[in-house]
């Protein structure tokens, strides 16, 4: 079983629901560099862990710990990375965890590649996010 994936549209509107939580799992040079979704409108804060490291790309051996820290296993989770596989395995891996409403955001936060190698149709091209 995988978890259920969503379209940006439908995450922005589950992020309405107040228990719902947004985990990028992305890497720290990614949420730097290109940037991390802006829940403020929401009066939330994404959840920031990741799934691998970089440069290595190493799974990240306390990623249940961190991002389920707080949660109920019944909780709506969002899972967003680049174009959706990381958050998918990140998904299952709650999953597998006990964790019961695990979505994944197909689109990603940069969206997938298109004829021109370059990404679009994500997060950042249609939802609120933010460069530091």
């Amino acid at each position: 079983m995988s978890p259920e994936e969503l379209s940006l549209e439908q995450a922005w509107e589950m992020l309405q629901v107040p228990d719902t939580v947004l985990i990028d799992v992305r890497t720290n040079a990614e949420w730097s560099f290109v940037g991390v979704p802006d829940l403020s409108a929401l009066g939330k804060e994404v959840r920031l862990v990741e799934w691998t490291s970089f440069p290595t790309g190493e799974r990240n051996q306390r990623f249940l710990e961190l991002a389920t820290d707080g949660l109920s296993p019944d909780q709506p989770v969002l899972l967003l990375c680049r174009s959706g596989a990381r958050s998918k395995a990140a998904g299952l891996a709650l999953m597998a965890a006990g964790f019961t409403r695990a979505y994944n955001v197909t689109a990603g936060f940069e969206g997938p590649l298109g004829p021109d190698s370059h990404r679009s149709g994500g997060w950042k091209d249609e939802l609120p996010w933010q460069q530091s």
